[in-house]
């Protein structure tokens, strides 16, 4: 494999997202408009580094019909993968939409669960990447009865010379944290788990993260504040990054397009300040989206450059 950029998604799915006139209870409905998309974490990153004109390589666990499907799916958009085969079947989550009401119902499934000798597998094909990746994103949620002891066994396993780049939730990302990571990208929710207590404001937040980097490792963290941005943080410097106001349509895939832009603009060598703001845009440009849509690029790179504008660059 001869990538600068492979991300890693432990538990993928198939999104199908169909409509129906109103979610009522105890009838069958009829669905329209129905589409079927790739998903998970590092799926996701990996989708949006090719909307916003890069290229990453796409490792995941790949069970069944759903996981060929999956595989189909990443096909026709493009996107290099890597699939690593599972006994048990990939997961499809189910998204329906309610046309009398605008809402949005979301149904995700446990996914696939992983049995030891899939769990070395998996160990084995990241610490065997040959050339080693620049950066290698672990993103999204870890497999039924996986232990979050195994996601460090993971991040331990990557090449030394590859920056690891994690986007996760609770006890995994504690652990990826132990095992040594380049940087994390928690939401506000996400670093109060990390931290243990309620984070009030930017003083806070800021605090917060420093403690993740003096005592947990972390090189940066880059945390998303919604609407209100991103805060980033490394052990010499901490900077506030507005997001620009955009038409919002859905927030489905803002993080993860954040992180692909985060990666993507490190990749082209970039200062990590730099990388921080075109992660906002990118972000922005997903809300712009409809639906499971991810961020394109010539609203990022629009966006990218408003940020700098704002920022007096």
């Amino acid at each position: 494999m001869n990538a600068q950029i492979v991300t890693v998604t432990l538990n993928p799915a198939v999104d199908k997202t169909l409509s129906v006139e109103r979610v009522i209870p105890d009838r069958k409905l009829s669905g329209q408009d129905v589409h079927r998309y790739p998903a998970g974490g590092g799926i996701n990153v990996a989708r949006a580094v090719r909307q916003l004109g890069g290229a990453a390589v796409a490792m995941w666990s790949r069970g069944g019909a759903t996981g060929e499907i999956l595989a189909s799916l990443l096909e026709d958009e493009k996107v290099p993968q890597v699939p690593i085969p599972v006994e048990d079947v990939t997961r499809e989550n189910i998204i329906v939409g309610d046309q009398s009401s605008g809402e949005q119902y979301r149904f995700g499934m446990p996914g696939a669960e992983l049995n030891e000798r899939e769990r070395d597998a998996w160990v084995k094909r990241i610490s065997g990447l040959t050339p080693p990746p620049k950066f290698l994103v672990l993103s999204g949620s870890l497999p039924p009865g996986a232990s979050p002891g195994w996601y460090a066994e993971l991040v331990r396993s990557v090449p030394k010379e590859t920056r690891v780049v994690v986007d996760t939730k609770k006890d995994a990302l504690s652990q990826a944290l132990e095992a040594g990571v380049f940087l994390i990208k928690p939401n506000l929710h996400e670093l109060e788990e990390i931290v243990g207590m309620e984070l009030k404001d930017d003083d806070d937040v800021e605090r917060a993260a420093r403690d993740v980097i003096g005592h947990k490792g972390a090189k940066a963290v880059l945390v998303s504040l919604g609407r209100g941005g991103a805060l980033l943080v490394t052990d010499a410097q901490t900077e506030r990054i507005s997001a620009p106001v955009v038409r919002l349509r859905s927030k489905v895939g803002a993080g993860d397009s954040m992180v692909a832009g985060l990666v993507l603009a490190l990749q082209k060598n970039r200062s990590l300040s730099d990388a921080a703001k075109f992660a906002v845009a990118a972000g922005a440009a997903a809300v712009m989206t409809g639906g499971t849509q991810l961020c394109r690029r010539e609203d990022a790179e629009k966006l990218f450059e408003r940020i700098l504008n704002d920022n007096g660059l």
